[in-house]
């Protein structure tokens, strides 16, 4: 399965992994493969650097390690496509543009802003998510 996966689900996965290290495992282990494009990379790489993480530059680069291989690279087209409804925050906007222009089976976030938008869009929890590929098994 091909998701989006927004930079908060991303960040609760790698650096807070308890209660999400199932999402960890499913896209090592290519259940789940993540779409990434050079905005969401350089937006988890800007999240990575807050202070409140008190992570070093060795320490993002292993969670970006545990992140990144795993994950496929599309690129945006110019201008984005055309959204099926309007983001209320326009930084989630971004997510949404690459769940369509990659052909994403899902665009995985717990912000209630993007999960508004669910009704035109295939857009799911990672509790959602988790039931899907339970269901799968």
């Amino acid at each position: 399965m091909r998701v989006v996966v927004d930079t908060n689900v991303v960040i609760s996965t790698l650096v807070f992994g308890r209660r999400l290290h199932w999402l960890r495992r499913a896209w090592a282990s290519g259940t789940v493969v993540p779409i990434v494009c050079r905005d969401t990379a350089a937006e988890l790489l800007r999240v990575l650097t807050y202070p409140k993480f008190r992570l070093d530059a060795a320490d993002r680069e292993t969670l970006l390690g545990d992140y990144l291989p795993f994950a496929e690279t599309a690129s945006l087209p110019h201008p984005p496509p055309e959204l099926p409804v309007a983001c209320r925050d326009r930084s989630d906007a971004i997510f949404l543009h690459l769940a369509i222009a990659s052909g994403a089976d899902l665009l995985i976030t717990g912000d209630a802003d993007l999960t508004t938008l669910a009704t035109a869009y295939r857009i799911a929890s990672p509790a959602t998510l988790r039931r899907i590929l339970d269901r799968g098994n």
